[in-house]
């Protein structure tokens, strides 16, 4: 096994960069269970240490999926997961923090994954109809009861974020950055690092685009929800193509892909900062690990922000519906 460097977030430690296990059962086309496990045990072998998951991908498969490439390798992996999402694929979205759910939610995991313990607990979404406290109470009794060891939110707001840590220390936050997605900068990051919250970027590399693969949306399977996001409409990825070009000239300057370029500066915004890209492929999860390994000059830094800057991309992150449910 290797080791990656490693970065803290919270009181967890955890390799510089994670696996996003999402893409694995849900979202981006077809499972395939057998190369989904010889990539997490090629990413265990290469030092990676963070496993991302939810029990919202593939309805419960994503976690099952995990506990088998888990069987025997148990101590390699800290384990991160993710509640909150009340509904099944395909109903309507229902979101839910409530304290008999957080206590449901988290047993129905531990057996999915097949685990005693769960290293990073995540709120999925915040429940807009449920105080913070009572949500993040309940969580801190898994802690107390040993079910879990670290707690965390995803897409939350400065003020949730605060309250949150004022119930029970949060070790992460856990939201999109990258190039194309940068509103954590102005106001979030800041207050997770006043408050000692590593920060857990989700699809650093605007969910492959900025790898360069994608040109237009044939590229795609079917079912993959890529189809329905505003920023690959027809219209809106012409002109954020004019992005990753921007990107592949810089990267090749550089002697790298554009894709390790754009998580190269996701790796550089902090030591606190642990990207997630998710693979289900070794030959993506090599090319995405390599990016620990690059460094970027403050000129070259610059190159890329004037290459990429803020508010640039055509187009929002989520649908209408969906980022009703990100909390403001």
């Amino acid at each position: 096994m290797t080791t990656l460097p490693t970065r803290r977030l919270g009181a967890l430690t955890v390799s510089a960069q994670g696996l996003g296990c999402m893409g694995m059962s849900h979202a981006y086309g077809a499972a395939d269970d057998t190369q989904s496990i010889a990539t997490i045990h090629r990413a265990l072998d290469l030092g990676v240490t963070l496993l991302d998951t939810s029990d919202f991908y593939g309805n419960g498969h994503n976690e099952e999926l995990i506990g088998r490439a888990l069987a025997g390798r148990r101590d390699d992996a800290v384990l991160a997961t993710k509640f909150g999402f009340a509904n099944r694929l395909g109903e309507p979205i229902r979101i839910r923090g409530d304290a008999a759910y957080v206590r449901e939610a988290c047993d129905a995991s531990l057996r999915r994954l097949g685990v005693d313990h769960i290293d990073l607990y995540y709120l999925h979404r915040v429940d807009q109809s449920v105080p913070i406290e009572e949500t993040v109470g309940a969580m801190a009794e898994l802690v107390e009861a040993g079910k879990v060891r670290h707690l965390g939110l995803s897409e939350a707001s400065t003020r949730t974020i605060r309250r949150a840590h004022a119930v029970h220390p949060i070790a992460a936050l856990q939201s999109e950055w990258s190039l194309w997605t940068r509103d954590l900068e102005a106001e979030i990051a800041p207050v997770c690092r006043e408050l000692g919250i590593g920060l857990v970027p989700f699809s650093p590399l605007g969910r492959g685009f900025l790898t360069g693969r994608y040109t237009s949306t044939d590229a795609l399977q079917e079912g993959d929800m890529r189809r329905g996001q505003p920023r690959f409409a027809d219209g809106n990825l012409e002109r954020n193509l004019a992005v990753v070009e921007a990107l592949d000239a810089l990267a090749a300057e550089k002697g790298v892909t554009a894709g390790q370029l754009a998580l190269a500066w996701v790796q550089h915004r902090g030591d606190d900062v642990v990207p997630i890209p998710g693979t289900r492929r070794e030959k993506y999860l090599t090319e995405n690990l390599a990016a620990t390994g690059i460094e970027l000059s403050p000129d070259e830094l610059a190159a890329i922000d004037a290459a990429a800057p803020a508010g640039s991309v055509a187009g929002t992150r989520y649908d209408e519906g969906s980022l009703t449910f990100v909390d403001k």
